[in-house]
């Protein structure tokens, strides 16, 4: 997959001094206070978050005004109902459990879901229903290659920012799709063992990226409230030459 079958990547993130993201509750500074603006320099066309964070939008949403058809099985076809969108929210719900009901914006981005084969239909038809896109990529868990391909191919998104938890950045950092780092540093330190960090994966000491991800600062600035604003690009460590 070359870079441009899919667009250029950033993930964004604030974290403490030791890598952690659970930004709410450290009590010494307003963790946000530079987030969202520099979300927004970041100029991206789609922002892609995961399923706990878009359930907060899903449960504001407005009920269907009309009961959903049964019209019968449904074939995992990736559907599209507006390519003409300012921006994209990204959801990713692998099982398909969160309910948009009538809501297909987000603050004028439009809604598009990333599912698995495993969604049922009924799932799928109220999508339609709702006026949301969605989008097949995997079996039962995420294929983030095909997905962040599709986001290109189907709605033309050239930059994507991915604000994640550190599952899904680690995710998508071990399957090779993330360019950038964006990076707020707060001055905090959480230190609770097990904390969620901006990359996190399961494996074992040789499934570490340290060896196989270089990252190369490409811009340092000092914020408001002691905050460092850190820019990295992300490329592949080259395999050493076999002898």
């Amino acid at each position: 997959m070359t870079s441009n079958q899919r667009p250029h990547v950033i993930c964004h993130m604030t974290a403490s001094v030791d890598g952690r993201i659970k930004t709410r509750r450290w009590k010494t500074l307003d963790a946000d206070s530079h987030y969202e603006r520099v979300h927004g320099e970041l100029k991206g066309d789609a922002w892609m978050c995961g399923r706990v964070t878009m359930q907060g939008y899903a449960d504001s949403a407005a009920p269907l005004s009309a009961p959903i058809p049964d019209d019968g099985p449904l074939d995992r076809v990736d559907h599209v109902a507006r390519r003409d969108a300012p921006g994209y929210a990204v959801a990713l719900d692998a099982r398909g459990r969160l309910d948009w009901r009538a809501r297909n914006e987000i603050e004028g981005d439009h809604v598009v879901v990333v599912l698995t084969d495993s969604v049922p239909d009924a799932h799928l038809r109220a999508l339609r229903a709702g006026g949301q896109s969605y989008l097949f990529a995997g079996d039962r868990e995420v294929d983030f290659r095909v997905a962040v391909t599709k986001l290109r191919t189907l709605f033309g998104i050239e930059r994507l920012l991915v604000e994640g938890g550190g599952h899904i950045n680690g995710s998508m950092l071990k399957a090779g799709v993330i360019d950038e780092l964006s990076l707020l540093l707060a001055p905090a330190v959480d230190g609770l063992s097990g904390t969620p960090a901006v990359f996190d994966f399961a494996g074992t000491e040789d499934d570490s990226m340290g060896g196989r991800r270089r990252l190369d600062l490409t811009e340092c600035e000092r914020l408001s409230g002691g905050v460092v604003w850190l820019r990295y690009r992300i490329t592949p460590v080259d395999p050493p030459a076999q002898t």
